[in-house]
């Protein structure tokens, strides 16, 4: 199936779920979504990553950061290029049981799914650590190997069980953002380089042609399938593309409260605040992407609303649950916390804007890493003044635990 055929059988989709009526009951609808006029946005520089890498690579040279420089340190002993490249492509259907029905059948059938994220990271990062081309060219020979062999391309779907698309989204925005670090440097390799394009161009329009049910089309996982989007559109300078990834921040916008709530992330009950976070986990990058375009996104203002007004709910939500009034049980799951790869977003967000909420909050969980949704963010975008050093284990802990406390209500 051509591109051409691929874009039209996704206005299709989209048309025919409109003739029968399918629309989200929270936030922006499939047409209110078409009727956006994002014809001003445009892929300004197909080679600009989700951060500025040479300008990293460079401030991380001269560093004397101890965080940083460890972090740096601990990358710089690198992987086997060979032992990356004797992983089996994902050629065949892709199947994947409920997280939340069966959660260790979820967590077997996933490895290999994970794997190639800390793959695709884990290279992305040695290169900005190292700087050594052999990283470079590793990643990029790795996923030509994926594109030869059309990996990703077969995964069953059905409303009722959508699991193998969602795993899948997570694999094409680790691949695409990781791709976009090193792409600008590579030479000699204009063959692979444009295999790689095509195949994440088809996985991008076969993936996201495909609109969701109920609240999977328009919640966090739609977030998620936007940011895929935005950073393949800016790697195959596809508008088409691009504008997909940006109209999910104008809907997300849209699903505002005046709290700042997501509503659709509101319906998850005791995981209200963790899904709140959790859409500012793929909101935040998508808009890191966007505005490394040349577009003021952050500062869009949608019905009076913009992304500050999620990110100061969350963070009002982490400090006390009793901020979410009566959309959600004031018990809240409180497991996300143990883990920094929640966090993710907010060293993107704390690069440009100074919160002294975050600040305090993510001390205890640097370095941060997230094998999708940015990959080593702490040495990507953490202020070399912001903090000297890695918690230790025991007070990383104990801070957690008094985070834990909070939001017990």
């Amino acid at each position: 199936m051509t591109l051409r055929t691929q874009k039209t059988s996704l206005g299709l989709v989209i048309g025919l779920l409109f003739l029968v009526g399918i629309a989200p009951a929270l936030g922006m609808t499939f047409e209110e979504r078409q009727k956006l006029d994002l014809s001003a946005y445009t892929v300004t520089d197909p080679d600009a990553s989700y951060f500025d890498m040479r300008q990293r690579m460079a401030l991380l040279e001269d560093t004397g950061n101890p965080l940083l420089m460890q972090l740096a340190h601990k990358l710089s002993y690198g992987v086997s290029c060979q032992q990356m490249l004797d992983i089996p492509p994902l050629e065949k259907k892709i199947r994947i049981p409920g997280f939340y029905p069966s959660p260790d059948e979820w967590r077997f059938a996933v490895k290999p799914l994970t794997e190639f994220e800390d793959v695709v990271s884990r290279l992305a990062g040695t290169y900005v650590a190292t700087g050594d081309d052999y990283y470079a060219q590793c990643l990029v020979k790795f996923l030509n190997h994926w594109a030869e062999n059309d990996a990703l391309m077969d995964f069953f779907y059905t409303w009722q069980q959508p699991q193998a698309w969602f795993s899948t989204e997570s694999m094409i925005f680790s691949a695409a953002m990781a791709y976009s670090v090193v792409r600008p440097s590579v030479e000699g390799m204009d063959e692979q380089t444009q295999r790689i394009d095509d195949w994440l161009s088809r996985l991008a329009y076969q993936h996201s042609a495909i609109p969701g049910h109920q609240s999977s089309c328009c919640n966090n996982h739609f977030y998620r399938r936007a940011l895929y989007a935005t950073m393949v559109g800016v790697l195959t300078d596809d508008d088409e593309l691009f504008r997909f990834g940006v109209s999910a921040i104008y809907s997300a916008l849209s699903d505002l409260t005046s709290e700042g709530a997501l509503k659709l992330e509101m319906q998850r009950g005791r995981r209200a605040s963790h899904y709140q976070n959790y859409a500012l986990l793929y909101l935040i990058p998508n808009l890191q992407i966007i505005a490394r375009q040349g577009y003021d996104v952050f500062n869009l203002q949608v019905n009076g609303h913009t992304i500050h007004d999620a990110v100061d709910f969350a963070l009002d939500t982490f400090e006390d649950p009793s901020a979410l009034g009566d959309m959600a049980p004031h018990e809240q799951y409180k497991g996300f916390f143990q883990d920094d790869q929640y966090f993710a977003w907010m060293e993107m967000y704390q690069s440009r804007f100074q919160s002294p909420r975050i600040a305090e909050f993510i001390r205890s969980y640097r370095p941060v890493y997230n094998r999708g949704a940015g990959g080593y963010v702490t040495l990507y975008f953490m202020d070399p003044q912001a903090q000297q050093h890695e918690i230790v284990q025991s007070r990383r802990e104990q801070q957690k635990e008094q985070v834990w406390r909070r939001t017990a209500g």
